[in-house]
């Protein structure tokens, strides 16, 4: 059974706006920090935002804080990251990842979702 499964993306104009979902199993999202990790077409996978288990820590990449934002519901053990005036920059894979911490480093998330793809047309 998958412990993360992502939701929510799709084919959105430029300025539009998404929001994708995380649903977590109960042991990572109690334990582990969620978060979002994006790869667009032929580039390597970057980190885009994530949330500490408690709520109370949310990071947010530089160049996207202005427009993204990452929350939680913890009725339902989902992550949820909201995006706002998308560009076609912003194009890409969203996975949903778990790590023990606030990592920038993809490869220290260990445990991932199969991943959401997010189209933006100019």
């Amino acid at each position: 059974q998958a412990e993360l499964v992502e939701s929510g993306g799709g084919l959105v104009q430029a300025v539009g706006s998404l929001t994708l979902s995380c649903a977590a199993s109960a042991r990572l999202f109690n334990n582990l920090y969620i978060g979002w990790i994006r790869q667009a077409p032929g580039k390597e996978r970057e980190f885009v935002a994530t949330l500490s288990e408690d709520g109370g820590r949310a990071v947010v990449r530089e160049y996207v804080n202005a427009r993204f934002s990452i929350y939680r519901d913890n009725a339902k053990n989902t992550v949820f990251l909201h995006m706002n005036n998308l560009q076609p920059e912003d194009t890409g894979v969203y996975y949903c990842a778990a790590s023990g911490g606030y990592y920038g480093d993809p490869k220290q998330y260990y445990y991932w979702g199969k991943g959401t793809q997010v189209t933006v047309s100019p």
